[in-house]
């Protein structure tokens, strides 16, 4: 079991969970690697039992580039968790990877969810929340939250050139 917290809130990964405590492994040595399928081949996120796409319950870890664009996003400005308050508003986001990109269908990439953060690993300060919307090209990053437990993030990539992100205008 991996049991930590983070920002004052717990996180807990139970000993039955084994594709995620796997999934986690990788992340604590700032590993990104994700399920691919021994029958179809697809990757797959969250980490499963079985293929989402197949249904074959054979899989291998294989590493994967942590680079994409933003597919989608939520700012948030009321903190649930009082430790987040210092952070709002932050944005969590779904990053559609390069890796498999419009596979198997171009409705239904291959998308990993998490925190905008610095490239440190520290939630984002609100001038960058400001800058990121949907086609941000965006890196992984990992927080270090526990000797063990580590949470794949995303950060701006400074590296990538690109139009101007949209945001909702509200």
């Amino acid at each position: 079991m991996i049991s930590a917290q983070y920002l004052g809130m717990p996180l807990e990964i139970n000993d039955l969970d084994h594709e995620n405590l796997e999934y986690f492994a990788f992340c604590a040595k700032h590993d990104f690697r994700l399920q691919r399928c021994a029958a179809c081949k697809l990757l797959r996120y969250p980490p499963t039992t079985a293929c989402p796409w197949c249904s074959e319950l054979k899989s291998e870890w294989v590493p994967v580039e942590g680079r994409g664009t933003v597919h989608s996003y939520t700012e948030v400005h009321h903190a649930i968790q009082p430790a987040f308050k210092a952070f709002t508003p932050y944005l969590v986001l779904l990053v559609e990877l390069d890796t498999q990109s419009g596979k198997p269908t171009k409705e239904e990439g291959l998308r990993v969810i998490g925190n905008l953060v610095r490239p440190d690993g520290v939630l984002a300060p609100k001038e960058d929340v400001e800058r990121v919307g949907i086609g941000t090209r965006v890196r992984m990053v990992f927080t270090d939250v526990a000797p063990g437990l580590s949470l794949p993030q995303w950060t701006i990539d400074e590296s990538a050139s690109g139009g101007a992100p949209w945001r909702y205008k509200g």
